[in-house]
């Protein structure tokens, strides 16, 4: 019975570290080199949502608004739907960009935000997003990909260095987060994170 109990506990710590093991972070230098980034001091950000995909059906942001809005619209009426709805414009102009900065700014020299007089700029460009979802103890994380695409910020035209970072993990270890917009903002932290320390890699 002791042995029983010993394997159901082994099983459940599996079952709640396996969507990290599984889909872990990639990102990859598609073209460009990152010595450009060496003794700057700022990096101006731009968040572009226009590529953006939801789930493996590649769906439209459209369509997953739709989505979200009979799935709650349902289950807690069209009011707490509104809410949603006014908490997803909310995270994509503030929540994710400020989620991101703040990883950035904590694992990179370079002082990355909104800044228009950066010589630099670096578009965030989302790709697709899986927004995971929460049921107490099952759960299973956001996933967010992004093509980091950094351009000279007087020539947009001019595309020193394309990134691409698949599926970074939106979620807190071992503790779920219920609101789905709070996941996928954790995804873009991770982002920045994971950039960060890239940047800082490849400028010593």
């Amino acid at each position: 019975m002791k042995k029983f109990s010993t394997v159901v506990k082994v099983l459940f710590i599996l079952m709640l570290v396996a969507p990290y093991t599984l889909f872990a972070q990639k990102m990859k230098v598609i073209t460009g080199n990152f010595d450009f980034l060496k003794g700057q001091q700022e990096l101006n950000v731009i968040f572009d949502y226009a590529p953006m995909t939801f789930y493996n059906e590649k769906m439209s942001e459209n369509d997953y608004l739709e989505k979200r809005n009979k799935d709650i619209s349902s289950n807690k009426g069209t009011a707490e739907a509104e809410n949603w709805k006014n908490d997803w414009d909310y995270s994509k102009s503030t929540a994710f960009p400020n989620k991101f900065f703040a990883s950035m700014n904590k694992n990179c020299d370079i002082v990355t935000g909104k800044n228009e007089s950066a010589p630099y700029t670096l578009i965030v460009q989302t790709t697709w997003i899986y927004p995971g979802w929460f049921a107490g103890v099952m759960k299973q994380h956001a996933k967010v990909s992004t093509l980091l695409k950094f351009i000279e910020t007087a020539n947009p035209s001019n595309v020193l260095l394309e990134i691409n970072s698949e599926k970074a993990p939106g979620d807190f270890d071992f503790v779920g987060i219920p609101n789905t917009n709070d996941r996928i903002a954790e995804g873009y932290a991770k982002t920045g994170k994971s950039l960060a320390k890239f940047i800082t890699k490849k400028i010593k």
